[in-house]
Order: structure tokens, then sequence, then C-alpha cells
């Protein structure tokens, strides 16, 4: 059987490996990516639509297929307040979910973060915990939250947090209990969402961070 597939997120560290492992999967047999500047990517699977989320009104019949990968996110850096960045990693992905799941899309991947959790003293995380919690809400057949640890590969832009701990854990044997602080790559992270995406598992599931590192075992 083959999957058609829509992707946001698609110029980050994830969701950039995400469309590479969606273009070289025969089981894969069009794309459809959402983003807010072109890819740059040429291919005859690939339909891109270049959007602005604040009108999602204007392509939300564009969103459909079979799956839905979003690995959209940004960090308080680089848009300058949490306010902002909440726009970003929360409203943006919550309602494209909705719009995929009133569009028939049956099968959802999100790209989360460890620790996600609506209870957490840290914003990044409560947002994700919040994201996580109302996408669940909407019933999708098949639900997969991948919660990758620290982020390991090339970024158009530094961060400076990731790249000085990934140096740092990355020297760490593996712990029992740390898996979150050993560094993962976008690639591998890339890698389990499509194959947690096309196995046969239905229904709500977490990926943590030691059961990414098991995905090509």
């Amino acid at each position: 059987m083959k999957y058609s597939a829509a992707l946001i997120g698609a110029t980050g560290l994830v969701g950039s490996e995400i469309l590479q492992y969606l273009i070289n999967d025969e089981r894969i047999k069009n794309i459809r990516i959402f983003t807010r500047r072109s890819t740059g990517i040429g291919h005859p699977k690939i339909t891109e639509f270049v959007v602005n989320f604040d009108e999602l009104n204007n392509w939300r019949h564009e969103v459909k297929g079979d799956i839905l990968f979003s690995a959209l996110g940004t960090t308080l850096k680089q848009v300058g307040s949490r306010e902002a960045q909440r726009v970003i990693d929360y409203d943006y992905q919550l309602r494209v979910a909705q719009v995929a799941r009133i569009n028939g899309i049956y099968n959802y991947v999100l790209v989360s973060a460890p620790g996600a959790n609506v209870k957490s003293l840290f914003a990044y995380t409560k947002i994700k915990g919040e994201l996580e919690r109302d996408v669940m809400k909407l019933s999708f057949k098949k639900l997969t939250i991948i919660r990758p640890g620290l982020l390991k590969g090339q970024r158009e832009k530094k961060r400076f947090f990731e790249e000085k701990a990934g140096k740092i854990f990355g020297i760490l044997p593996i712990i029992p209990g740390l898996e979150t602080l050993r560094p993962v790559s976008g690639k591998l992270v890339a890698h389990c969402c499509l194959e947690k995406a096309l196995d046969q598992e239905m229904g709500q599931r977490i990926i943590h961070p030691k059961d990414i590192l098991q995905v090509l075992k």
C-alpha cells in the first residue's frame, strides 16, 4: 500500500530529514508540504505550498492525505517572546491538526519534546504538554507523539545550548534514566517518525528518547 503524506515544518532540523525520508521511501506516493518559505527542493512527489499560517482558512482545503507529520517549532531567541513562541509551537500546529482531522487525515505524527507536561514549571515543556493534550482530543485513528532528547545536526541557525550540551553529554556512557541527555540526530528522529507512522499499531502512543534510540536495532 502507498500513502499520501502532508508535512509542516519541512525546513527545520527534523522536518527537513522527514522530507528526505518521504522522498526516498517507495511506500510514499506523494507529499504535500506547507512552509513559510520555499524549501527549494524540486521532486515529482512534492507539491509545495508557501503559506501564511495566520491565514489557514485560505489553504485549509489543501491539507489532505493519509498522514500528517508535524515538525514545526521555533525558539524563544528566534521570536523574542513566549507569546510569539506559543503561536508557532502550539497555535499553528493545533490548528493544522484540527483541519487535517476534519479533512479526513487519520494518521498524525507530532514531534514534541522530552518532559512535555501541562503542569511543567518550564514554559517550553508546558506548551508542548498542552499541545500533546489537545491533539489527543482530536481522536485521530492513529496518533504518534515523538519525544526526542537533545537534537544534533545541521541547523540553519545554531542553538548554543544544544550545541554545547550535545558535546558534553555525547561523551557520557549510556546510563538508565538519562536517555534524554544523550544527543540524537535529527535524521534518526525523522527515521523513527516515518517507521512509526507506517507500522501497524493504531491508537495513541508516546515514543520516548530510549525508544527512538532503539529504532535501528
